[in-house]
């Protein structure tokens, strides 16, 4: 009934961009954020259906999101 809404947080819009990390075998997806300087890649959260994408959408304030494999 009483939901909360996730509270948002921030990431340095100048130096990383968010992304998904698909596995080509299993499938497996996880969302992030890749340093543009020297592409290491942070882990945030594991991507299991859209409901996972659109929280993590919502808690970035991320409108795109480009998948790399």
């Amino acid at each position: 009934m009483f939901f909360k809404k996730p509270p948002k947080k921030s990431y340095s819009k100048e130096n990383q961009i968010p992304v998904i990390k698909c596995s080509i075998c299993t499938g497996e997806q996880v969302a992030g954020f890749k340093d543009i300087h020297t592409g290491k890649f942070e882990e945030i959260m594991l991507i299991k259906n859209g409901k996972d994408l659109a929280l993590f959408k919502t808690i970035y304030g991320v409108d795109e999101i480009q998948k790399e494999y």
